[in-house]
């Protein structure tokens, strides 16, 4: 992202959260406007997928620590700071973006130069999306000129996210790239192609190619982190009784689990290392018990429920909510 939308676009207006919004929230908050504006769930919709690339580009930002406080301070600054001549009403100039963004550092004499150095803290030139990585523009006053980003998107299928697959995507010119997806990217996800951009006009680096990802849901899987979640429905004898109940994984195959007897629903069986795999490491499998109720019974299975519930313990399992209640 180039640093003129740092200025003026409100991320957290996008998002519709407060500046104060922990971590947690803001995912959570995310998920839910992902599902509502994902291209998949509205095929056609040119306004839709705008508003998707809208909230993931702001996710995207305030998710990382990093890249949210910068944004904060650049925020802060207001957009007329950087184009106030010293002396304008209440302005330094540049002197007033170094003050606030530097942290007390003394502003740069060396003119543009040293301007753009100021931001350019690892090397690369100024924008995208935080200062230090370069989108193409000065990388230096005078310098040669980083070629233009190029930006590309593609959907993935949920196995593909989560053990990775080189794929091939159709560029600008119809030429076909490959792109190593790795395994676990999530759902808005961005990779950079370095130098593979348009070419610099004078001699320059070339930019980058930067494709963003959108996940398909998974009918039965979803992520959590690094872990995979699902829900596991089993019968009331299994809960009740105890059982030995087998459970899909993604990808591979089925693991068996052990219901113990009295088994509510909403528990979580934990399968150790059979979540997404990357190179940080693994998750796991999190399976959610839910108990089945059974919608038609003949007679005789009817009976026998009937003659359960006299002989069942007369305790209320609403007593202790209804004390809570008062």
């Amino acid at each position: 992202m180039a640093s003129q939308d740092w200025f003026d676009k409100d991320f957290y207006k996008v998002l519709g959260v407060d500046k104060s919004v922990s971590a947690a929230d803001l995912k959570k908050t995310y998920r839910k406007l992902a599902r509502q504006y994902h291209p998949d769930s509205n095929p056609g919709d040119a306004k839709a997928e705008a508003k998707f690339k809208e909230i993931s580009e702001a996710y995207s930002v305030l998710n990382d620590p990093e890249q949210r406080e910068e944004y904060d301070q650049i925020r802060a600054m207001g957009s007329g700071a950087r184009f106030s001549a010293p002396g304008a009403g209440g302005g330094g100039g540049f002197d007033d973006v170094f003050s606030r963004f530097g942290q007390g550092r003394q502003a740069p004499s060396g003119g543009f130069d040293d301007f753009f150095t100021m931001f350019d803290e690892q090397g690369g030139g100024f924008g995208s999306g935080r200062f230090g990585q370069t989108t193409g523009g000065f990388r230096g006053f005078g310098g040669p000129q980083k070629g233009a980003d190029v930006t590309a998107r593609t959907t993935l299928d949920f196995v593909t996210a989560a053990k990775g697959e080189t794929i091939t995507l159709a560029g600008e010119d119809n030429v076909p790239f490959k792109v190593k997806i790795p395994a676990g990217v999530s759902d808005g996800q961005k990779i950079r192609l370095r130098g593979r951009g348009r070419k610099s006009p004078d001699g320059g680096e070339s930019g980058d190619i930067v494709v963003t990802v959108a996940v398909r849901p998974h009918p039965v899987f979803t992520r959590d982190g690094l872990n995979l979640r699902l829900t596991v429905p089993v019968t009331f004898t299994e809960a009740a009784l105890g059982a030995t109940i087998e459970v899909p994984t993604l990808g591979g195959d089925p693991v068996r689990l052990r219901v113990a007897p009295g088994t509510p629903s909403g528990r979580v069986l934990r399968v150790k290392g059979r979540g997404i795999e990357t190179a940080k490491g693994s998750g796991d499998l999190l399976a959610e018990v839910q108990v089945a109720v059974p919608t038609h019974l003949d007679d005789a299975a009817r009976e026998a429920l009937e003659r359960f519930h006299e002989l069942e313990p007369k305790e209320n399992p609403r007593a202790d909510l209804m004390a809570k209640a008062r």
